[in-house]
């Protein structure tokens, strides 16, 4: 009885329990359910803890997991031999044509004309030389090209420093970008994206190198002579063709302009013979000298209708299907970025985006009721004997007497603008309207784009007068954006020249426009026109008036509108033509095809001229990248065949031996449609 007592007394005690010795009883049954009711409870606890941090364990090990698989991938990708993609290539789609650079060294071709190469808008790096403290740490770090890492960090300071002075078209105030030099500067406009790197590889082959390559890059944002004023670009190419010419005793060079250089390159032609101050005082017959051939490469001779979209509202067809996809998204004001509006003011500061506006007004590009391209349609239909059609030049079949595409009509507002006949069109003239006496846009003052100086009345009035062919853009510029035409003016002329010889002629502003200028006399020189075809182009658009907002972009294209079957043309609110997706046919042939071909007021000294194009195949496969036949604007510079013309003349080939023209489009019939004195 005395133990029982003694061993019932811890029991009563408020006091954790003793370990129990020999002879000594267990404690009742409610204290042994105390006991495992608390470790139940702290177990409990302990499995919620152990729960609560599962999920951010499985992240953590998922990420660790991912990154170190990606880690050990690149491992594996540096470590295997460099022939190894190929033979993986090749074990799928089999054997590789030889690229041309081993292809002309088994024929026994090797390098012997110099080369420069002139990059277009875009392609060329830029780097920053003195900044605003928002730029801090990135001294001679591209803005331009490369990562576009600051895109993302720092995008209002990026385009802060990438825009230029809205009077003087120069630097800003407490900044310097100037472009990247050597080859390095436009042989790949980001990782893995090539523009001039398969070019100057396939060379290379040939027996090329740096001593006898030259990239002639300049600071495409700035008027053509502006990069004189400011960097003396012209004159250090000047100075680099006459070294080149010199160390290779005495061969001339091979230019190779793509895109907006060929517009720059043309501009530079006639700098170099023109005297000091203005020119480089390299006389008349510099060129014949210096230069055997320029192989044009999708050049922009006559404009593109693409430029007329990026200066009216910042956009072109693929950022209208991406306002359509998500509207309002590339408006929206996130963290005070907002992205169209600033594009736009951005680049309506580049200068050099004017020399791309349609050049010849009407006479080229057509009026209200015709164009040059009539009766082109984009899809070949099945003929059948009842309908009225003919097959045209480049295999596409052309409606003669159905639906007629007013291509001439370059900015309609609305589809219904676009397809009636010029009789029935209403419209009130915009030139006299009253701007800015209700202001739109309030709150856009940061955000320059000159629309919220228009009013309402002004935007209304751009609206009302319908539609705007290439010789009305003109105006509808001037009215939309005055400051930046007054300095556009200043540099470029759309003209087309009556009499060449009228001394004005003679001002730098005109020497881009191959309309307004004459070629060197240089009848020994040869100019190749070479570019894509097979690609729907840009040619005109359908617009409407955007929904107000606190601060957006008054016009957008219409995307939705359609031509269905009857007009296989129109697809969200883009009519196209043939083209390499960026320039047309006609603006890339008609100076070759016509303009200049044989002795004319253009080309006084009858400079042989010859078109090459290369009809588009996209790539059979993913493994192919982005093709060897591509006809694309820029992917055409990896075009197998446009390559290995461009190394056979810089052996020492001629226009004649490269077999003439090569034409696949109807840039020839489309020549003549158009009225122009020669």
């Amino acid at each position: 009885m005395l133990r029982r007592r003694k061993g019932s007394e811890p029991e009563k005690s408020s006091k954790p329990e003793k370990p129990r010795v020999d002879g000594e009883e267990d404690g009742d049954d409610d204290s042994e359910k105390k006991r495992r009711e608390k470790e139940r409870f702290y177990q409990k606890r302990r499995e919620k803890e152990l729960r609560r941090w599962t999920c951010v364990d499985s992240c953590c090990w998922f990420i660790g997991c991912t990154c170190s698989i990606w880690w050990f991938l690149l491992f594996l990708f540096n470590a295997m031999p460099a022939s190894f993609p190929q033979y993986v290539t090749e074990a799928i789609t089999g054997p590789l044509p030889d690229p041309p650079g081993v292809k002309l060294l088994k024929e026994g071709l090797t390098a012997k004309h110099p080369v420069v190469f002139v990059p277009g808008i875009v392609t060329g790096g830029l780097e920053l030389w003195e900044g605003h403290q928002c730029a801090e740490g990135l001294f001679r770090k591209r803005l331009w090209g490369g990562t576009f890492g600051e895109v993302y960090k720092r995008p209002l300071c990026w385009v802060e420093h990438l825009s230029l002075d809205n009077e003087t078209g120069l630097d800003p105030s407490g900044v310097r970008i100037r472009p990247v030099s050597g080859l390095v500067a436009a042989d790949y406009f980001a990782p893995g994206y090539f523009v001039w790197a398969v070019l100057i590889a396939n060379l290379a082959r040939i027996g090329y190198e740096e001593k006898n390559m030259h990239m002639a890059a300049y600071d495409w944002r700035i008027s053509f002579q502006n990069t004189e004023v400011r960097d003396q670009t012209l004159s250090r190419i000047k100075s680099n063709i006459e070294l080149m010419v010199a160390t290779s005793g005495g061969r001339k060079v091979v230019v190779i302009p793509h895109s907006m250089g060929v517009l720059y390159f043309l501009h530079f032609m006639k700098w170099v013979e023109s005297p000091a101050p203005m020119g480089g005082g390299g006389g008349s017959d510099w060129c014949a000298k210096h230069i055997k051939a320029i192989m044009n490469i999708g050049g922009p001779f006559l404009g593109v209708p693409k430029a007329v979209t990026g200066l009216f509202s910042a956009e072109a067809k693929d950022i209208a299907v991406a306002r359509a996809i998500a509207p309002g998204v590339l408006e929206m004001d996130v963290f005070g970025f907002q992205t169209l509006q600033h594009v736009m003011r951005m680049t309506r500061t580049w200068d050099s985006t004017m020399s791309m506006i349609p050049k010849g007004g009407d006479t080229i590009w057509g009026g209200l009721d015709w164009s040059p391209e009539e009766g082109y349609e984009c899809v070949a239909k099945k003929m059948k004997n009842s309908d009225n059609q003919t097959a045209g030049q480049n295999g596409k079949v052309s409606l003669d007497k159905t639906k007629r595409l007013h291509y001439g009509r370059m900015i309609s507002f609305g589809k219904d603008v676009a397809d009636a006949e010029s009789s029935k069109i209403e419209r009130m003239d915009f030139r006299g309207a009253v701007k800015g006496s209700n202001l739109a846009n309030t709150t856009c003052r940061d955000v320059w784009t000159e629309y919220h100086d228009m009013g309402i009345e002004g935007i209304k009035a751009v609206a009302d007068y319908k539609v705007y062919t290439a010789g009305s853009l003109l105006d509808l510029f001037q009215f939309v954006a005055p400051k930046m035409m007054k300095r556009g003016s200043a540099h470029f002329s759309y003209g087309i020249a009556d009499n060449l010889d009228d001394k004005k002629y003679e001002h730098y502003r005109y020497w881009s426009n191959p309309l307004e200028t004459k070629l060197p006399n240089a009848p020994d020189m040869e100019i190749f026109s070479m570019y894509g075809v097979g690609v729907p182009t840009e040619r005109a658009y359908v617009y409407k008036l955007s929904s107000a907002a606190e601060c957006y972009i008054p016009f957008q294209i219409d995307t939705s509108a359609e031509g269905g079957q009857d007009c296989s043309c129109l697809k969200g609110g883009v009519y196209s033509v043939d083209g390499d997706e960026t320039v047309p046919v006609l603006s890339a042939g008609f100076m070759a095809a016509k303009g200049w071909r044989g002795k004319t007021r253009f080309n006084p000294s009858g400079i042989g001229n010859y078109i090459r194009e290369y009809k588009h195949a996209p790539p059979a496969n993913l493994l192919e990248g982005r093709g060897t036949q591509s006809g694309a604007h820029v992917d055409i510079l990896g075009n197998f065949a446009l390559i290995e013309d461009i190394l056979r003349v810089a052996a020492g080939a001629t226009g004649e031996e490269l077999g003439g023209d090569q034409v696949y489009s109807d840039i020839f019939k489309w020549s003549e449609n158009i009225n122009l004195r020669l």
